[in-house]
């Protein structure tokens, strides 16, 4: 069983510059949300972060309320929660699957994310993971949402060196001797 495994939780990362995180949850069920925004809430509080949340009705919707903010807001990163419980049809795949899928694509794109949308069996299962005092992937998914942010703060400005540079005074084109010349 997973909860009885030992793992390895990094430290918080310590910011010079303000943090400020976007808290997208639904209140599906609204106790379990509930635990993981407290956990969320915390970890940004003892990091220094502030945060504002939205609510939004399902998972489905989380990703684009993110995107969305994304394009319109100056958040720095984004925490994710909710949590999707195994019915009776296929549609907890689909629920579980393009969430997740479209919180990785905004990733990818650039976007700093903590995915603290649980994806469960059973209730039972949901209460340990989002218990502030349990497992806490409240704050788990909010500590990742820092690093994030922390990495791509540290790699700001570094450039690659990729790509051409504007001719200037001092660029000597090929062919080009860099002196006057008569013929």
């Amino acid at each position: 069983m997973a909860s009885s495994e030992e793992h390895t939780v990094l430290p918080a990362p310590t910011f010079e510059d303000p943090v400020k995180i976007l808290i997208v949850v639904s209140p599906y069920y609204s106790d379990v949300a509930a635990g993981l925004l407290a956990g969320a809430k915390a970890a940004l509080e003892d990091a220094g972060a502030t945060y504002d949340v939205v609510d939004m009705p399902g998972a489905l919707e989380i990703p684009t309320a993110i995107g969305i903010s994304d394009r319109r807001s100056n958040f720095d990163g984004y925490v994710a929660l909710g949590c999707v419980i195994r019915g009776e049809t296929t549609h907890y795949e689909t629920v579980c699957n393009d969430s997740s899928r479209a919180l990785q694509m905004l990733g990818l794109q650039g976007l700093c994310i903590g995915n603290g949308i649980l994806t469960v069996e059973t209730k039972a299962q949901a209460d340990v993971r989002a218990d502030p005092k349990g497992q806490n992937k409240g704050g788990g998914a909010a500590l990742a949402a820092l690093h994030l942010v922390a990495l791509a703060r540290k790699w700001a400005t570094t450039s690659k060196g990729i790509g051409f540079k504007p001719l200037g005074e001092d660029t000597v084109m090929a062919g080009d001797t860099g002196g006057n010349s008569t013929a």
